[in-house]
């Protein structure tokens, strides 16, 4: 099945929306949450585990497979979904922004980017036409197209100069396709500026593409100067084309964003906390290696259904993050993913229903605590 998407369903009190998206490896109910699965792999869980907690979709890292082991060799094994041992759909990022992240180790060019490999020093030269070339090989479901993600903060010049690249890049990314399997999403650059925000989104959609998605955001800025450029940009892109906040994962983030009608999210927040023993609760966030959960019977949240929850205390969670256990971080993740796909879920529920505003006061009424400390 080619890539479409269909708007479902409308909330009456904001601007969220019930969607779902076709893809050649199944269906995606929006809004959506994606794992984040760097190289392949969502860390510490297997694809069965992610299937039954109800993972629609993973992100796969178009950087590091490139690095690491290589697009060729992947694509010699049967693509990605193959390699991975994953048939629902992937979407690819285009490395844009890992090569943000490593500034010291990059040059940028009208071309592209070159860059000092993070593993063995080696330079290499990723063009918006390597990018895709990268992606169709690996097989993803939904492809990205090379950006520069502008930096925060950044004046109106710097900011002017990296969008006209990026959408240069774009232009390229949309020429360069050699198959028409694989969704094709651009991103809409501009930094804090309003007005280049508009700019961008006119003409990326003067290119055309499968789906739109806001790039720049969580980079550093305050997160009320996130909301207000997302909620200017938002109306803007295409109605009948799927909306998508790229790196945004807090589930008040989440939350606000679907209310201001974005319908797909990625971010690596619950398996980079679970990891540092943060875990996501109803009320906030609770710090597993507290003292206070020492001698702690309850899971980590009282009527959570997930598989940590029902089998394991806080106490032992504690015990097993203190020591070090490898059991540690997969209990924990186990737990953050289910909370993440659980929030999703119950937002489309709401927005089925009609009471998507009554879901949004209930949901801020239980954040008695950003986070459990002693």
């Amino acid at each position: 099945m080619s890539f479409s998407f269909e708007v479902l369903d409308k909330s009456n009190e904001t601007s969220a929306r019930l969607g779902k998206i076709h893809t050649a490896h199944g269906c995606i109910e929006t809004p959506a949450f994606i794992p984040v699965g760097t190289q392949a792999t969502v860390k510490s869980l297997t694809p069965e585990e992610l299937c039954g907690l109800g993972v629609q979709i993973v992100l796969a890292n178009t950087y590091h497979l490139y690095l690491r082991p290589g697009h060729g060799v992947i694509g010699k094994l049967g693509g990605l979904h193959q390699f991975m041992h994953w048939d629902r759909p992937i979407l690819t990022d285009s490395g844009g922004y890992q090569v943000f992240s490593l500034s010291k180790l990059r040059e940028i060019s009208d071309r592209g980017v070159t860059f000092q490999s993070h593993i063995d020093g080696s330079r290499h030269l990723l063009t918006p036409e390597k990018v895709i070339e990268i992606q169709e090989t690996l097989g993803s479901d939904i492809m990205m197209c090379l950006d520069e993600c502008t930096p925060y903060p950044a004046t109106r010049t710097e900011t002017r100069r990296s969008l006209e690249l990026s959408i240069d890049w774009a232009r390229r990314c949309k020429e360069s396709r050699s198959t028409e399997g694989s969704a094709l999403f651009g991103i809409v650059q501009g930094g804090m500026f309003k007005g280049l925000r508009a700019y961008g989104i006119e003409a990326l959609t003067d290119i055309g593409f499968d789906g739109y998605a806001l790039g720049g955001l969580s980079v550093g800025e305050p997160k009320e100067a996130m909301l207000d450029v997302a909620a200017f940009t938002l109306p803007l892109l295409p109605g009948p084309l799927p909306r998508y906040a790229m790196g945004v994962g807090a589930p008040e983030d989440l939350v606000e964003l679907v209310s201001l009608g974005t319908d797909m999210f990625d971010c690596v927040m619950p398996t980079r906390n679970a990891r540092n023993g943060q875990l996501f609760v109803s009320s906030g966030t609770l710090n597993i290696c507290n003292a206070r959960y020492r001698e702690d019977e309850l899971p980590v949240e009282v009527g959570c259904a997930c598989y940590t929850c029902r089998h394991y205390s806080r106490a032992y969670l504690r015990h097993l993050f203190m020591a070090k256990e490898l059991l540690a971080y997969r209990l924990n993740t186990i737990h953050n993913i289910y909370f993440f796909v659980t929030l999703m879920r119950e937002m489309r529920e709401a927005i089925r229903q009609g009471r998507f505003g009554l879901f949004k006061k209930d949901f801020y009424s239980q954040r008695t605590n950003l986070s459990i400390n002693d």
